[in-house]
């Protein structure tokens, strides 16, 4: 099992949530939370003329832990369309999962899924 966390534009969380459901996820997690990375912020015009800097974005981070053989196909979907082509489109992290276990039947692993 794997998991793949991907840190993505708030804007295209519907996108990647229908993707995701099209190509067989049931499950996954999703959290708003705040960072930087290569984009490092953006510069605002405040009244009166000054400016004003945000160095930390909100962002969504979905988390899914999936089959070994199941990676590649939702990396790319997720890539797919999580993509604009502009700077801050996000990040993936792919990690290994040593076990998963469903709490109501305590069913483990792949079947837990």
């Amino acid at each position: 099992m794997q998991k793949i966390e991907a840190i993505i534009r708030p804007e295209k969380l519907e996108d990647v949530k229908i993707a995701l459901a099209s190509a067989g996820v049931k499950g996954l997690n999703v959290v708003h939370v705040t960072g930087r990375g290569v984009q490092k912020g953006v510069v605002h015009m405040g009244r009166g003329g000054e400016t004003y800097e945000v160095d930390m974005l909100p962002k969504v981070k979905l988390e899914v832990v999936v089959r070994d053989g199941q990676v590649d196909k939702l990396v790319n979907t997720i890539c797919d369309a999580a993509h604009t082509g502009r700077i801050g489109d996000g990040k993936i992290f792919v990690a290994p999962v040593s076990d998963a276990i469903r709490v109501r039947t305590r069913e483990r692993g792949d079947e837990a899924l």
